[in-house]
């Protein structure tokens, strides 16, 4: 069975990184990421009582301009925009028009 063929998978900045803490890579959106590295009982030891990180440099990322972005970020998401500081951010959430989780976001 031959290997499915595609465009080459993206690569974070980080990629060298995982790949040298013996990640296991595999295809995730385009981008080849690890989904863990030990085990999934370690990891999540080590998560509980000590820390983990999650690389989100493949993550998108919006831009809104204009004289009516505050508006439509206010729209967009939970929390107040207009408390923002530029080069800040704020963690927030991303709903339906029903109210229900999407995803969260910065």
């Amino acid at each position: 069975m031959s290997e499915p063929t595609g465009p080459p998978l993206l690569r974070t900045p980080l990629f060298e990184r995982h790949r040298a803490l013996g990640g296991k890579l595999v295809p995730f959106g385009g981008w080849e990421m690890p989904v863990q590295y030990s085990g999934l009982t370690e990891e999540h030891v080590a998560v509980r009582t000590a820390a983990g990180l999650f690389d989100v440099s493949h993550m998108g990322e919006i831009r809104v301009r204009g004289p009516r972005a505050l508006e439509v970020v206010q729209r967009l998401t939970t929390n107040d925009a207009s408390t923002l500081i530029e080069g800040r951010i704020q963690y927030s959430a991303f709903l339906t028009e029903n109210g229900t989780f999407v995803d969260d976001l910065l």
